[in-house]
């Protein structure tokens, strides 16, 4: 099984989308699950505002585990970070159309009746496993193609 399978299954065990991406992609950068599981927790569903897709949130925080290294504490150091996040969601965007959980599901899940249509649809079950599945496959892309920062730096 893939790293981009084992999170579409943790989605489906039951993790938040966020923590599923998260999780799968962070205990191997040294990320206890615990902690990868409570720091995704707030993410899912858009941040509860059916916003950015917490499958695209959980992988923009693996890209700056991956990458932002000693230096992530001023602009020059998260610029290799930045490139990334903008490289993930130009390819989810291709793939799904959008990087937004309202964009994506067809409904507002941050309204009681948004939230009740979504369920009632199983949109949940249908669509969000691929999205999940989706931003790790995409994770694993840009890591098998080398993605190196500027200057040649770790990875």
């Amino acid at each position: 099984m893939s790293r981009a399978q084992m999170a579409g299954q943790l989605f489906r065990d039951g993790c938040a989308c966020s923590q599923a991406v998260l999780v799968t992609y962070a205990e191997p950068l040294g990320l206890p699950r615990q902690t990868a599981l409570q720091m995704a927790a707030g993410f899912a569903g858009g941040m509860r505002m059916a916003g950015t897709c917490g499958a695209v949130t959980g992988a923009l925080m693996v890209l700056g585990l991956r990458h932002a290294g000693d230096t992530a504490g001023n602009a020059a150091g998260r610029a290799a970070v930045y490139a990334r996040v903008s490289e993930f969601t130009k390819r989810f965007q291709a793939r799904y159309g959008s990087v937004t959980c309202k964009d994506l599901l067809g409904c507002d899940i941050s309204t009681t009746d948004g939230l009740k249509q979504a369920q009632e649809r199983g949109l949940f079950r249908t669509l969000c496993p691929g999205f999940v599945e989706g931003a790790g496959t995409i994770l694993d892309e840009m890591e098998a193609e080398g993605q190196r920062p500027p200057g040649g730096g770790p990875a």
